[in-house]
């Protein structure tokens, strides 16, 4: 069993940056992958970045890559999404997600229902 606790999230203008942790307590974080998704009001849940259980491989929905960038301190139990350059469209609620993913297919690791903990996600207001 794992729970995630996001923090980080806040108001922030167009063009600033923020960084989310997603801190984790419970066993074996380090053999999970993380994913972070968002989702808008009126809008489905939708992936933004991901990273393996080793930190070895990222990736990225097309809609934040150069801007955003997803890391982890297994050391700490803690995984981060840094966000830069931010657009009002970047407004939503942030997820960290933990799952066993050991696949080759990055497409895995998009889909919400392969994450099996849920931390209860932070909200990202930009403003414009």
């Amino acid at each position: 069993q794992v729970q995630l606790v996001e923090s980080g999230g806040g108001l922030v203008q167009a063009g600033g940056s923020l960084r989310l942790s997603c801190a984790a307590s419970g066993r074996s974080f380090s053999t999970y992958a993380v994913g972070w998704f968002r989702q808008a009001p009126g809008k489905e849940r939708e992936f933004v970045a991901a990273i393996t259980w080793t930190g070895g491989s990222t990736f990225y929905a097309d809609s934040v890559k150069g801007r955003f960038t997803i890391s982890r301190d297994n050391a700490k139990n803690t995984a981060y999404l840094r966000m830069n350059s931010l657009k009002p469209e970047d407004t939503a609620v942030y997820y960290c997600a933990a799952g066993v993913l050991y696949f080759t297919n990055t497409y895995y690791y998009t889909v919400p229902e392969k994450y099996d903990y849920w931390g209860q996600g932070t909200q990202v207001t930009v403003s414009s």
